[in-house]
């Protein structure tokens, strides 16, 4: 029998953004220097549900119902464009990229989260919000280390970064590995099809 393991449902960013997104954020990486742990831009991608623990038989429930759920919505455009962080500036926990996006993926996103549930899978208690983390804040932080993230995120004029369409919805697997987590697709659907 295979173990549980870690899970999340995910929109893939094209390679040639997240290269633009790492260049043009560079400044930004030094300006806050090590209290920040930065996302490879391999990682990045715009998540849609986080499952966690996801039994190996669910694999192929969840497959099924993300195929179901993308048939039903047609490609779409993302932009990504600007920066800010979460809660807000003053205090920031997560340093996001932001994602201007059509209303069809906070349908595509609310099924998914809806048949999740029916899964056993617990709703986000937050309101979804399209982004994409680039980094989170290092839990011991002093008040001046803090301040020097508020000053370098508040000084940068980040515009357009690119915009792609989004055509598939993929299942990954993650992996935490000393060097970082590994992601690996372990279903993938069209949307639209």
């Amino acid at each position: 029998m295979m173990d549980s393991l870690r899970a999340f449902i995910a929109i893939d960013i094209p390679a040639g953004i997240k290269k633009v997104l790492t260049l043009q954020t560079a400044n930004l990486h030094a300006q806050a220097g090590r209290s920040v742990r930065w996302v490879a831009s391999e990682n990045m991608h715009l998540t849609l549900k986080f499952l966690g623990e996801l039994s190996p038989a669910n694999v192929e429930l969840l497959s099924q119902t993300i195929q179901s759920e993308c048939s039903q919505h047609p490609p779409f455009e993302i932009v990504v464009s600007g920066l800010g962080s979460f809660p807000n500036l003053r205090r920031p926990r997560v340093i996001w990229a932001g994602l201007q996006v059509p209303l069809d993926l906070g349908r595509l996103q609310r099924r998914i989260e809806l048949e999740a549930a029916r899964l056993g899978y617990p709703p986000e208690d937050k309101p979804f919000s399209a982004h994409l983390t680039i980094g989170r804040v290092r839990e011991q932080v002093s008040f001046e280390e803090m301040k020097a993230i508020e000053t370098a995120l508040s000084g940068m004029s980040a515009g357009e970064f690119g915009r792609f369409t989004a055509q598939t919805v993929t299942l990954f697997k993650s992996e935490l590995q000393s060097a970082g987590p590994l992601y690996t697709p372990l279903f993938s659907a069209q949307l639209g099809d």
